[in-house]
Formats: C-alpha cells, sequence, structure tokens
C-alpha cells in the first residue's frame, strides 16, 4: 500500500503533473491535469496533497459544496492516488483567518513543492493575487496505487 512518502516522491518527479478531478453537482466527474506538491498544512502542520488554483475554476465550486478531490499521479507503469476533503485558502476561502502575507508564502511553498522556480518572485505574487489564485490542500483520506 502506497504512503504520503510515495506520493511526494511521485509528484517531485516532472514537475508535480497530476490529474485532479472533483464530482460536479450532475455526479459528473471533472478533470484536469495540474501541478501538485506535497506541504505541511499552514495551521495544523499535517502534510497535505496541494496546488495553486485559479480563482474562477470550477473545481473550486465543487469543493465548496463538499466535493472530494482526487489526485493521480503516472510515471511509466507506476502509479499514485490520493482522495480526500480538500480546504481552500484564498482571497474567497480564508477560514484560518491567514493574513495575506501569509497566503503569498503559502502559493509561493506550493509552487515550489511541486517543482516550481520563478525568476521574479514579486511578479509572481501579482499574478497570484490578480487571477484570484488559492490554494487546495486536500487531505490523503485515502491512498492508492502501484509502486
Amino acid at each position: 500500500m502506497p504512503s504520503l512518502e510515495t506520493v511526494r516522491s511521485f509528484l517531485a518527479e516532472e514537475t508535480g503533473l497530476a490529474v485532479v478531478s472533483t464530482v460536479r453537482a450532475d455526479g459528473s466527474v471533472l478533470s484536469s491535469v495540474v501541478n501538485c506538491g506535497v506541504i505541511d498544512h499552514p495551521v495544523s502542520g499535517e502534510p497535505r496533497v496541494a496546488l495553486v488554483s485559479m480563482g474562477s475554476a470550477a473545481r473550486l465550486g465543487h469543493i465548496r459544496r463538499g466535493s472530494p478531490v482526487t489526485a493521480t499521479a503516472r510515471r511509466g507503469w507506476k502509479w499514485v492516488s490520493v482522495t480526500g476533503p480538500a480546504e481552500l485558502i484564498g482571497p474567497a476561502d480564508n477560514a484560518n483567518d491567514l493574513d495575506s502575507d501569509r497566503i503569498r508564502i503559502l502559493l509561493r511553498d506550493i509552487f515550489t513543492a511541486a517543482g516550481g522556480t520563478h525568476d521574479d518572485w514579486d511578479e509572481y505574487d501579482r499574478a497570484m493575487r490578480d487571477e484570484g489564485r488559492t490554494a487546495v490542500l486536500v487531505e490523503p483520506g485515502r491512498i492508492l496505487g502501484r509502486e
């Protein structure tokens, strides 16, 4: 049975590419390819699979409605999948009441955990703010895979 460390290892390859799926209100599944990484939750310290989402992304509405999130990474014939409830932290979702500087750092942490680098962090921060980017933190309720 794969562990969260297996997930971390998979996501450390290929700049964290994974398929993320949520459930629409009609029960159909929405999937998209995103960059994910494993980080510690900014309040609880518990590890989470994390991604940064556009503020206008449909997946955010699904998560607000209670949809679980599944993130699946494949590397050759091996794969790993994490499913669980997700928490949103961003301009429209901030249940932990994090200040804007802590959210800015959280978005950077997720980006770098997914293998991202940037030459101009001020520009990165501006784009994240202007696009209403939101952190999606998936609690690893179930981990499956083929190692």
